[in-house]
This record gives C-alpha cells, structure tokens and sequence, in this order.
C-alpha cells in the first residue's frame, strides 16, 4: 500500500456521507452534508480527547470517552494493551495499580510482578497477566488524583472498556450527535507485546475490520511510538498512521535492533521524508514544535511543521493540559502547579504555528480556542 493514496484519506477532510463513517444517522444525505461543512470544514484544525476528556474523568473509560464528545471533540484517542487472552482493552500502560484498583483485589495479590518494559523495570500488576473476565472485575481510578482530585469521585465507577466497547461507543454517539467522530488508537509498547506472544497489530486491524472501520474514509488513524509495527501497518490496513515522536530518547524498536537513529534524527527532513513513506501523519512532542527558553517560556515556533508539510505530512502535537506544572511559563496563572492557567493561550500558539491536529486533556477548552481562532485573524 502506497502512502500516497492514504495522504488522500487524511483525517482532514470531513466527506459527506449518508451513513456516517462512525455510525448509520437517520439523515438525509444533504442535511448531514451541510452540518459536517458548518462544523468541519477542509482544512480545520482537529482536536483529538487525549484518553478522553481526562481532564474531568478516569481516562480510558466510556465515561471519559463520552464526554469528550459532548464537548465537541473530533477524535478520540484509546491506547491500545493486550490481556492474557488476547483481548485489546483501553489503558495508557499495561502496568495498571495507577489506574485501577487491582491493588485491593487479594484474588490477585500473587499476579504482582516486576518485568523490563522497553528496558525499564516495572512492578506491579500487568494486563498481560489477566483475562479480560478478570479485567473486568476491576474498577478504573484517577491516575493523577493529587492534580485532580476532583475526578476521584468517579472511581470505582467504571470498568475497563475493551477497544470494540469504544468503538461502538463512538458509533453510538455520532448517531446521537448528527456528526461524524473519530477514534485513534495507540498501539502501546509492540515489540514488548511481540516478545511475549500478543502481538498488537492483527487483533487491531481485525477489529477495524470487523466493525467496519479498515477502508479509506473511515475516521481513524493509528498511532505509535515505535516505527516497526507502523511500517508493518503499512502493508495490513489502508486507515491513515501517525508516527509519534518523543522529545528526547528513540523508538524502542530501533534502540532493541541496535540502530542509533533518534526521535531527533526523526523530525530533521530526511526523517520526516523517510516517515512520509509509511505514515499519513507525524505527531511530536510539543516542546518540539514550539520551544520553550531556560525560563520555560514558549516563543517563536521551530521549522518542524513546515517540514513536515513540505514532507507530505499532516501534524498533531501533544499534550494540551489545563494545569499550570504542564503549561509553558507565560501561560500559568499565579504560582500554585495544580490551578488552571491559561491553555487556551498555549493551543492559540500552536495553531498559529501551523499544527492540524492536537490532542488535549480538556477537549472543551480546546474545541472552543480552535473555533474561536478560526473565527478571528488566526483563519484568515
């Protein structure tokens, strides 16, 4: 599969459709072409609900999930863990005592292990070492209840979702929102999964075929870290990819080949030219699209979206977060970490920059910045 047929399936174009990519509206056909013009027109910046709307719920969870989309957002992102059997389910790690409750359940005490992650030693308890019956017994928990301790009311509330229970999720409520939305799942650690038997990839695209989602004007795009498993992508599922670039360190997959190629070397234009070859998007860090000085402080963009562009490239940068330890210094608000600063400041940098996409805690803050920069000098 060539990516010059996939760069004409890119998320950004939002095609008319009487049965909507994500879910069968009862609509007609020019009253859906009209509200997905109004609401998403060429070219729109996109946001992306970063495990959902994490910022008000346990991330991961159908909770979560949905309440990004009753804010507006236009994707949402499941990372991607395998259990025992083989069963894709929606946790950022597949180390799991921070956000679930894994801990206080005694049938489980002896599953408590430590492994080497990409080269890092982990212990706790991993979705590898449980079916998804188990799994299911576990309750989901605020994974940052120190930041946001508002959302520990919800925990014990929700259960683990599997990648089909978010999918059909999704098509639920594009039916019930008349707009087409988006899922993108992150494939999490592959080599690692490779290296013990669960492979990532088949159950994945299986799943997309299953519900309907492997074809050119579905709204997904997958993700990862890792090159590998993208390329192989690549030959296996005709939706658009999207190579994730950290700020610092390497794809694991290249560091376990013994290859010395960088995230850094991966964001110069022979890297991107290199990524436009097997991926639709690239998706850096976003220290890496607008730098911060030694105060903190974010300032003039660097080339990398105009590289990627010239590349062949769509780009979305990550993670827009409403707390003031995770914004730049000129957009926190007083001195204390966990109070709101100002990120719809930061999100109007980076489209000014250029980004097509971002991924964001607080998809409501984000969905009314992009509408609101659209509306102002930012879309002329």
């Amino acid at each position: 599969m060539t990516r010059t047929r996939l760069l004409g399936r890119t998320l950004m174009t939002a095609a008319a459709s009487t049965v909507l990519a994500l879910g069968v509206v009862a609509a007609p056909a020019d009253a859906v072409a009209e509200r997905d013009h109004d609401r998403h027109p060429a070219g729109e910046p996109l946001v992306i609900a970063h495990r959902g709307a994490s910022g008000y719920r346990p991330e991961h969870t159908l909770a979560a999930y949905r309440l990004a989309i009753q804010q507006g957002a236009d994707y949402v992102e499941p990372d991607l863990v395998s259990t025992k059997d083989g069963v894709l389910v929606a946790r950022h790690e597949n180390e799991i005592s921070g956000t679930t409750d894994v801990a206080d359940h005694p049938e489980f005490a002896d599953r408590r292990t430590t492994k080497t992650i990409d080269g890092v030693s982990v212990t706790g308890w991993f979705t590898e070492d449980l079916t998804l019956a188990e799994l299911k017994t576990l309750r989901a928990k605020e994974r940052l209840p120190k930041v946001r301790p508002d959302n520990t009311r919800y925990d014990g509330q929700f259960e683990i979702p599997t990648l089909d229970e978010v999918i059909r999720l999704v098509k639920r409520e594009s039916g019930r929102a008349g707009r087409r939305i988006g899922i993108a799942p992150e494939t999490k650690h592959p080599t690692y999964f490779d290296s013990i038997g669960l492979s990532l990839e088949e159950p994945l695209v299986t799943t997309l075929r299953r519900s309907g989602l492997d074809r050119p004007n579905a709204k997904v795009v997958v993700q990862s870290f890792e090159t590998g498993n993208l390329r192989q992508l690549d030959t296996m599922t005709q939706v658009p990819l999207a190579q994730l670039v950290d700020g610092s360190g390497a794809p694991y997959d290249l560091v376990a080949s013994g290859s010395t190629t960088t995230y850094a070397d991966l964001v110069k234009p022979a890297g991107l030219a290199d990524i436009a070859t097997y991926a639709d998007w690239v998706a850096p860090a976003k220290n890496l699209i607008v730098p911060r000085d030694s105060s903190g402080a974010i300032g003039a963009p660097s080339p990398l979206v105009a590289d990627a562009h010239a590349a062949g490239l769509r780009v979305v940068t990550w993670t827009m977060r409403v707390e003031n330890q995770f914004l730049p210094t000129n957009h926190r608000i007083g001195t204390d970490p966990n109070a709101k600063g100002d990120l719809a400041g930061e999100i109007e940098a980076f489209l000014d920059a250029g980004v097509d996409a971002l991924f964001s805690d607080n998809p409501d803050i984000a969905v009314e910045t992009r509408d609101g920069w659209l509306a102002g000098e930012g879309a002329a």
